[in-house]
Parts: structure tokens; C-alpha cells; sequence
């Protein structure tokens, strides 16, 4: 029988393949840490600010987004266990905290903002 040889990495593949173990390294310093965690927490903040807004504007939606927000934070809390019991550094968990903490706080003012 012919085995077919694996196909070979692309340059992508093999940039991309090594992007997580650099993005810690990077994160080592503890400013560049935190301000890792800012851009994320405010990046997420807008998203969910943004949600908010669209979705009020076309009332029809409202159901589907909040949906789709709750699964989206539903899955975020759900992805935190195995990031919890993994060893090592933590920046995977502390980025999904903080995604998960900006989207709500977001919809949340956004929510505070429709009374």
C-alpha cells in the first residue's frame, strides 16, 4: 500500500504554531501583563457596549443577542475549568476573566442606560 506522506507546514502554520508560548513569554514583564489585560477588559467592554446598542436599536433582535450573550458567557465560565488545572502561567485564564468580566460590565451599563 501507498502511504501518503503528511503535507507539509506552511509558513502560518509554523508562525502561528509558536504565537501562544511567545504571547507568555512576552507577557512575562508584569506592565506589559497588565496592560495585555487593560486592551482586553476595554476591547470587551465595546463589544459588549456595542451589543447593547445595536441590539436596542432593532428591538426585533433582542431575543437572539441575549441568547447569544448568554452562551457566550456561559461558554467563557465553562472554559475556565480547564485553564484552572492547567500548570503554568496563567494567561489564558486571566484573559478570559477579564473578557468575560468587560463584556458583562458592558451590557450591563448598557442595560443601566435603556431605564
Amino acid at each position: 500500500m501507498n502511504s501518503v506522506p503528511p503535507p507539509q507546514r506552511t509558513r502560518l502554520q509554523s508562525s502561528l504554531g509558536g504565537a501562544w508560548p511567545r504571547l507568555e513569554q512576552w507577557a512575562a514583564n508584569p506592565w506589559r501583563r497588565l496592560s495585555l489585560l487593560l486592551i482586553v477588559l476595554l476591547g470587551a467592554f465595546v463589544i459588549g457596549n456595542a451589543i447593547g446598542t445595536l441590539t436596542g436599536a432593532r428591538a426585533f433582535l433582542d431575543p437572539v443577542a441575549a441568547l447569544l450573550c448568554v452562551l457566550l458567557i456561559e461558554g467563557a465560565i465553562r472554559l475556565r475549568g480547564p485553564l484552572r488545572r492547567r500548570p503554568g502561567d496563567r494567561l489564558g485564564l486571566q484573559l478570559v476573566d477579564m473578557a468575560r468580566l468587560g463584556f458583562s460590565y458592558g451590557l450591563l451599563l448598557e442595560g443601566f442606560k435603556l431605564l
